[in-house]
Order: C-alpha cells, then sequence, then structure tokens
C-alpha cells in the first residue's frame, strides 16, 4: 500500500517523515563506523622458497695445543723470561737454569774425547778413521811384521840350503809369529779405539745437548696459560716450569642432535658466537667428526677450526654455532612481524575475503625478515601485518596498504 500526504493527517506525517530521517542517519553512521574499524596491514602472500637448512649447537672453545713444558736437566732456576699471558714463538726460551755445572761436565767430555782422538791419530777435523790400518800403531806393526817377516822367509831359504841350524830358524820362525800377533793386536787396539771414540763423542754430544737444554724454550707457538717456577728454585729433571697453549687458530667443539648428525660434513661453515663479543660473528669450518654418537647424549661432537688472530677468542668460552648444512628444502615462509605469540601459541592473521581470520601455526626456522611456517598455512594463502597502533582481531575488516 503506498501512502500519499493528502491521505495521512498532519500529526501522522511528521511521523513517518521524522522516522525515515531517522533511518537514514542510523544507516549513515553505520557505514561510518564500519570504515572507522577497518585493521589498516600490509598484505603478504605466503611464500614458497627453497632453504638452506642449518644446524644450530652449543659447545666450547678448546686451546688447539695446550702442553706443560718441563726441565729436562737438574739445576737452580736462574732467570724467567717469559710471564703469564705472554704470546711466545716456537723455540722461544721460557725459563734459564743455572749452567755452570752443565758446562764443567762438556768441559769432561770434551777432554776425555781429545784423548781417544790422539791416540787414533786424528787430525783437526777428523771424526773416524777411513782406514784401520793408517793408525800410528798398526803402521808400526806392519813395519816391525814386514822386516821380521822377510828374514823369516831368508831362513826357511837358508835352512833349505843346509847353511843355518835349525835352532836359528826356529828362532826367526819365533819373532815371525810374535810380530804377526803384534800387528794383530794393533789393528785390534785401533777396533776398540774406534768403538771408544763413538762412545767418547755419544757423551759429548749428550752434555752439549743438556747443556743446550739448560734454556727451556717454548714447544710451539703460542700464549703463557700458566707460570710454575720462580728464580732460584731448584728443578729436578721433569719439573713442570710453564703451561704454553696454542690458541690460533682455536678448536670449537660441539654437541649436534643425532637426528641431524647426516647433515654435517667435512669443510662446511661454522658461524660461531660467544658472550664475550656480542653481536660480533666469527667463522671457521669443520675439521672432524667424531666416528660414534654418544649413546647418553644422542648426540655427535663436531670439532671446527676457527681463525684467532687477534687473540679475542679465549679457550673454555661457551659459543653458539650454526653449521651451514648441505640440505635444502621447500618451505613456507611468512614475515616474522606477521606472527603473534599469545599464551605459548604462535598465531597470525590470515586475510580471507577483506577479513581477518586468526589461525595456529607451527614454526620452523628464522631466516632473516621471515619465519618458516611448518604446519597451519597453505601455500595460496596471505597473512596480514598489521600497521604500528592497529590491534587486528579476528573477524575484522582489512585495508590493504603497502
Amino acid at each position: 500500500m503506498t501512502l500519499r500526504g493528502r491521505d495521512l493527517p498532519g500529526g501522522a506525517l511528521f511521523a513517518v517523515v521524522a522516522a525515515l530521517a531517522a533511518a537514514g542517519c542510523q544507516g549513515k553512521a553505520s557505514g561510518e563506523g564500519e570504515a572507522a574499524a577497518r585493521i589498516r596491514a600490509r598484505v603478504r602472500p605466503v611464500e614458497l622458497r627453497e632453504l638452506r637448512r642449518d644446524v644450530e649447537a652449543v659447545g666450547s672453545l678448546v686451546a688447539l695445543e695446550e702442553t706443560t713444558v718441563s726441565a729436562e736437566v737438574e739445576g737452580r732456576v736462574e732467570r724467567i723470561l717469559a710471564e703469564v699471558g705472554d704470546r711466545v714463538s716456537r723455540g722461544q726460551p721460557l725459563v734459564e737454569v743455572a749452567p755452570r755445572e752443565l758446562e764443567l761436565g762438556l768441559e769432561q767430555q770434551r777432554g776425555t774425547l781429545d784423548q781417544v782422538r790422539a791416540r787414533l791419530g786424528l787430525r783437526e777435523g777428523m771424526d773416524d778413521l777411513a782406514d784401520p790400518r793408517e793408525a800410528a800403531g798398526v803402521k808400526r806393526a806392519a813395519a816391525e811384521l814386514q822386516d821380521v817377516e822377510q828374514k823369516y822367509r831368508r831362513a826357511q831359504s837358508l835352512l833349505a840350503d843346509g847353511l843355518i841350524s835349525r835352532g836359528a830358524f826356529d828362532e826367526a820362525e819365533a819373532r815371525y809369529r810374535s810380530s804377526r800377533a803384534a800387528y794383530d793386536l794393533a789393528l785390534q787396539e785401533v777396533a776398540d779405539l774406534r768403538a771408544e771414540l763413538g762412545q767418547r763423542q755419544a757423551g759429548y754430544a749428550l752434555a752439549e745437548k743438556k747443556l743446550a737444554d739448560a734454556v727451556i724454550r717454548a714447544p710451539f707457538a703460542g700464549s703463557v696459560k700458566e707460570r710454575l717456577v720462580a728464580p732460584g728454585q731448584y728443578l729436578r729433571v721433569e719439573a713442570p716450569v710453564m703451561v704454553v697453549v696454542s690458541t690460533d687458530p682455536l678448536r670449537v667443539r660441539l654437541r649436534v642432535p643425532e637426528k641431524v648428525a647426516s647433515w654435517v660434513a667435512v669443510g662446511q661453515e661454522v658461524a660461531v658466537e660467544v658472550e664475550a663479543w656480542p653481536g660480533r660473528t666469527f667463522t671457521g669450518r669443520v675439521a672432524r667428526l667424531s666416528p660414534a654418537v654418544d649413546p647418553e647424549t644422542r648426540s655427535l661432537e663436531v670439532e671446527a677450526l676457527l681463525a684467532n688472530p687477534e687473540g679475542l677468542l679465549k679457550p673454555g668460552f661457551f659459543v653458539k654455532a650454526r653449521i651451514a648444512s648441505g640440505r635444502v628444502d621447500e618451505v613456507r615462509l611468512v614475515p616474522h612481524d606477521a606472527v603473534r605469540y599469545v599464551f605459548g601459541v604462535y598465531k597470525v592473521f590470515v586475510v580471507d575475503g577483506g577479513r581477518l581470520a586468526e589461525r595456529e601455526v607451527r614454526l620452523g626456522e628464522r631466516t632473516g625478515d621471515d619465519v618458516e611456517v611448518l604446519d597451519g598455512l597453505r601455500a595460496e594463502e596471505a597473512v596480514a601485518v598489521p600497521l604500528e597502533g592497529e590491534e587486528p582481531r579476528d573477524g575484522a575488516a582489512v585495508e590493504a596498504v603497502r
């Protein structure tokens, strides 16, 4: 039924107009309220990307080498040449033992060696006889033997001709045999002297080494970790004097969970962070892997080498490490700012038909500004990243902005 103005009393017509005007104002206010309730957000589609998996692990820094340097000779400590914290090179003197007693021992060995050399007739620069028959005693015995042998041969001839008696021949023969024995004895004496010469040379070399060992040296390049002696202290053989550690490079010993052990291989890059240098990353490479998994912790020990030329890193530091593995997976990524942590769960707002739909998700690794979504989102969906100051809610209209 259509109402016309002429069909209504004046009061009724006014009531209808007022009602229509009120309805119009209410509709306009409702539209303005909905616009005001829109959530401004950046809409980002779920991104599919290939991601190289990293293996995260914790561990400690260990010195490349660490050894306790000990004394090799007895004596009193005369000088300390290095202190704790000093960097030392291979062969650098650390401690000096008073050498006087060792010097006297060397002189004694040199004297006995010179005696043997003189008995052998060795000239300066000669270490041994090339031919034992060149010895003076052997030469003398050889000359006597030659003379007696000639007389013996002549006596044989004369005896055959009947020109000398049997007694004279026997005397010549006895002299020949005696000279032969003297020659053999001279050769034996030379052999004994040569053996003694080797013994004296070894004794002299040992005394020389002991004198050199009076200066205790660093076995490798590194730093002094601990000093264990003081000047004037008397040292016995094998008494510890200093602890030296090699800190460049350092060993990084890590524990990798069994389930990702197959992802790790020798040569892979390792990024290391320590609390002593926040915000700074040190890089090295995996050097070796344990051949077995620890049955108690179900983890594999991994060792990497880390360059430390500035000495910033110290053995014993706790480290957090990330190993770039060879495993590559296709993953779903969303902006990290799109994720909210609410009451122990992670949630995102999916944009569906221009409105927000709250969705619980399970997250994986973070890579840069993005984070991997393991479960809760499909590849074709999009999520909202609310602008600062906006409070997203389930079912709210969304206004997409750049």
